[in-house]
């Protein structure tokens, strides 16, 4: 359940800790008596603020002197109150009172009436960027407590979480306490302060990536703001009125998505009058079908900047028998701004759409990029659009001034050395939010397990020494992993998930492992990869093996052995599937030949766009035929297939023993350069840029006895694109020839993704869904190309039951064309993220415009990106 809290949420503030408690507490409550969960008080003096537990419990530590806090709650009136802090807690209840509204409307053209809600979200939309922009930087104090329930299991799977620690309907709470620093444009510096978590796994607890998904911005975490410049595409927006909390005025806007479901929000928004800027939200939404509440109150961090101060995020959700929820609760506090002086202005935005442009805005004189101080007169007017280009101008300008244009995130995260060390002590000093008896039951039993986890864990008992395990011989059969070293370790992999079938061998059983020795550098490792393996029905022992050096840019390896091999060196049927084929029903679609092997590779990565690779591989190669008749069903009337591929442009895919020497070069490169840095660390963002592939591969006749002669090149083409709140086209297109085909083999030739079977590709765009594995392979020109689109609404998910489960509906279309064959074609829709794992497709082939067949699969859910090379 607590790594369920990692991936979702947010922020939360933390004190300074002061050596004696003293400060406010107390209950808050509606004017009914009903405790008010999570609502929001603030300090303005020391623009500090917290919320209250699921109790209605506060408590806020403040040095002596005299304070005026304000505690607010959405859907109440807010509360202003004195209060003189000296030694000691000061016991405070507070009671609020439902908030009334006042209701207005306004009419537009020739008795058309337009809701009031528009004319403001204009305004504010126009005004968004000033928001951004009001400071140069800021830093505050972040604490965050998230707390986590698993409320259902599966029956036969309770016992084994209770012996992992996880026990139904009880708390797990994690806490931790960051100082944040944000300067323009994203620069983001956190420090981690302290951490409190169950057992001693700290990893991930770090608000600062929530905090500045600013709801000023298009997107939040992929879901459509109502603040985003298509916010009318995608809301309607309804004024249920307006309030009075001191000076200002608030508006109360209802958020209705046009068409409910995944990434777009829902619930109520609060904008201050005049300033236009949000004074609070209350807004739901869902991302794959697991429902996300959203509440933030702002406050006047600095003089007409309003910041959150404190947030809720809360989720729940279902999951194959598991069902539980997560709540997090964040505050911030002593925030220290720095205000953009180029920004001190004061104008009245006008909605030109409603009302006459006054003379005054044609005295605003627009210069692309000024700083706006310097050209809006005091107390002036400006149309929203005109308002809305100006800091649009000004932002370009400031970017190309101060910051890469390519670097969209710079993130530095650092955590103090006695950040997991803290005691109970610290953290009641600390604690802004008091735990609920919940909670306080959960850190017990945490606290009484987490010294045996540590050890467990650490390999470590109590006398600090490291634990070393001996060998059993299980190991071969269920898997295990052993430290040779504190830099060498071991990895067997369980054999008995390694036990395939196929005609050639009969049953036969793999046995592989991992040796990895870690150097001094964290950049350069040695990994040694050995595989043995037996079939049954041949009676051949085979033996496998790689060595690679690693350095930060760079990967050397060599290998060698005697082992089969798949005719498509891109492995298109998975051992264990064919297997399943074979037995079940007596289809054996995998085509193998033995390989006797000596290879060496180099891979050079100069860049996070750039990666350049060659390879050099002499082998002999031997044929085999089917040794095995075996399977379960379908003896009498099915017949194997021979070990042989059936292909259009080779009669007879068999061949005699020969030797193969095989040069390949390749270069991908990403012509769009985009980055996020983290720890002063680039991180490329390759999927925000189309990748262009060049491959060159050579059978070098003559060269230690090779057989071959042969020239391919290859270049390819392939991008994701994010279209809306969630459509998004994936495309490869593929196109090579061979420049020389003197002398090749079956196992030469160009082949393609094909798949017989009812599972589907774990490449949705990038692979046939009814293509014969070899049967349009070719020794001439090709061209393939595949789309695949997933809606966020088309079909079945114009329901909004069937979105707000998380399903999505996806058509894809696959093409190819070979010198030989005819015009091959797929089409094809799927069911995706079905019981949120699964992809259920149904695909039609046509040859020339012909129908040809029709099939079903099953994949996983697109939302895992799987590489089959790893």
């Amino acid at each position: 359940m607590k790594s369920v809290g990692f991936y979702l949420v947010l922020i939360l503030f933390a004190s300074s800790g002061y050596l004696n408690a003293q400060g406010i507490r107390g209950i808050i409550s509606g004017s009914d008596g009903t405790r008010l969960p999570y609502a929001s008080v603030f300090v303005s003096p020391l623009k500090t603020g917290t919320t209250a537990n699921q109790e209605g419990r506060y408590e806020m530590k403040l040095p002596s002197g005299r304070y005026l806090v304000r505690v607010q709650n959405i859907g109440y009136k807010t509360q202003e109150t004195e209060v003189d802090i000296a030694e000691g807690w000061l016991e405070k209840d507070f009671v609020l009172s439902a908030q009334g509204y006042l209701l207005q409307e306004v009419q537009v053209g020739k008795g058309r009436k337009e809701d009031f809600a528009y004319t403001i979200m204009r305004k504010t939309i126009s005004k968004k960027k000033y928001h951004l922009l009001q400071y140069n930087s800021y830093e505050m104090k972040v604490y965050i407590k998230g707390t986590g329930e698993l409320t259902k299991a599966p029956f036969f799977l309770r016992n084994k979480l209770k012996k992992e620690g996880v026990n139904l309907n009880e708390a797990y709470t994690t806490e931790s306490v960051s100082q944040i620093k944000f300067r323009q444009p994203n620069k983001i510096d956190e420090k981690v302060i302290a951490i409190r978590t169950k057992g001693t796994d700290n990893s991930g607890v770090s608000p600062s990536m929530f905090i500045n998904q600013s709801f000023y911005r298009d997107k939040i975490a992929g879901v459509i703001s109502p603040l985003s410049n298509s916010a009318f595409r995608w809301y309607k927006f309804t004024y249920e009125g307006s309030f009075s909390e001191g000076k200002y005025e608030v508006n109360k806007i209802r958020v209705t998505p046009r068409s409910r479901g995944d990434n777009v929000f829902e619930g109520t928004i609060y904008i201050i009058e005049d300033q236009w800027a949000i004074h609070s939200l209350d807004l739901k939404t869902s991302i794959m079908g697991f429902p996300i509440n959203v509440r933030q109150n702002y406050g006047e961090v600095a003089p007409e900047v309003w910041m959150p101060v404190t947030h809720r995020y809360q989720f729940a959700g279902t999951v194959l028998g598991f069902k539980g929820h997560y709540n997090y609760l964040a505050s911030c506090r002593d925030y220290k701004v720095d205000l953009n002086k180029d920004l001190v202005i004061k104008t009245e935005i006008v909605d030109e759409k409603i009302d006459a442009a006054p003379e005054e805005i044609a005295k605003v004189k627009q210069k692309p990029g000024a700083p706006p101080a310097s050209v809006v007169p005091p107390n002036s007017k400006m149309g929203r659009k005109q308002f809305y280009k100006m800091m649009d101008d000004y932002e370009k300008k400031s970017k190309d001034k101060d910051r890469d244009l390519l670097v969209l995130t710079d993130r530095t995260f650092k955590t103090d050395s006695n950040a997991t060390k803290r005691d109970s002590s610290y953290w009641t000093s600390i604690r802004s939010i008091p735990l609920t008896e919940k909670e306080k039951g959960g850190y017990r039993r945490d606290d009484s397990l987490a010294r045996i986890e540590s050890a467990r864990i650490s390999g470590k008992d109590s006398l600090k020494v490291i634990k070393k395990r001996g060998f059993n011989p299980v190991d071969l059969i269920a898997g295990g992993h052993y430290n040779l070293s504190p830099r060498t370790s071991l990895n067997i992999n369980p054999a008995f998930s390694q036990v395939y079938f196929n005609t050639s061998e009969g049953f036969n059983v793999n046995l592989s492992g991992r040796v990895t020795h870690q150097f001094d550098s964290l950049r350069k490792r040695i990994v040694f990869t050995p595989a043995l393996r037996y079939g049954f029905s041949g009676k051949d022992f085979y033996a496998k093996g790689e060595l690679s050096y690693m350095t930060k840019k760079n990967v050397f390896s060599i290998g060698g052995g005697r082992f089969v091999e798949q005719f498509n060196p891109e492995d298109p049927i998975h051992p264990l599937i064919n297997t399943f084929s074979s037995l079940l029903f007596r289809r054996n679609y995998m085509k193998i030949f033995e390989k006797s092997y000596a290879s060496v590779s180099w891979k050079y990565v100069p860049s996070p766009f750039l990666t350049i690779s060659t390879s050099a591989e002499w082998a002999e190669r031997t044929a085999l035929s089917n040794k095995s008749d075996y399977s379960f069903f379908y003896r009498d009337g099915r017949e194997y297939s021979p070990n042989t591929p059936e292909n259009i442009e080779l009669a007879n895919t068999g061949f005699s023993k020969h030797e193969a020497f095989i040069f390949q070069a390749g270069v991908s490169y990403r012509p769009v350069r985009r980055y996020r840095i983290y720890n002063e660390k680039k991180i490329a963002l390759p999927e925000l840029s189309p990748e262009i592939t060049f491959k060159y591969k050579k059978g070098i006749n003559g060269l230690m006895g090779s057989d071959i002669d042969f020239d391919r090149v290859e270049l390819g083409l392939n991008h994701g694109i994010t279209i809306g709140a969630r459509d998004r086209l994936e495309f490869e297109l593929l196109g090579g020839a061979f420049l020389n085909n003197e002398k090749m083999y079956f196992m030469d030739y160009k082949h393609f993704d094909g798949n017989k079977t009812i599972l589907s590709s774990l490449k949705p765009a990038g692979s046939f869904r009814l293509l014969d594995y070899y049967l349009y392979s070719t020794s001439d020109k090709y061209f393939s190309g595949h789309t695949h689109y997933g809606f966020r609404k088309f079909l079945l998910t114009r329901l909004p039951g069937v979105r707000y489960r998380g399903i999505r509906e996806n058509v894809f279309f696959n093409y190819l064309k070979t010198s030989h064959s005819p015009h091959y074609y797929e089409v094809g829709y799927s069911l995706d993220n079905v019981f949120r794992f699964f992809r259920l497709e149904v695909a039609s082939s046509f040859t020339n415009g012909n129908y040809k067949e029709t099939g079903i699969r099953v994949g996983i859910a697109t939302i895992f990106k799987v590489n089959r090379g790893e």
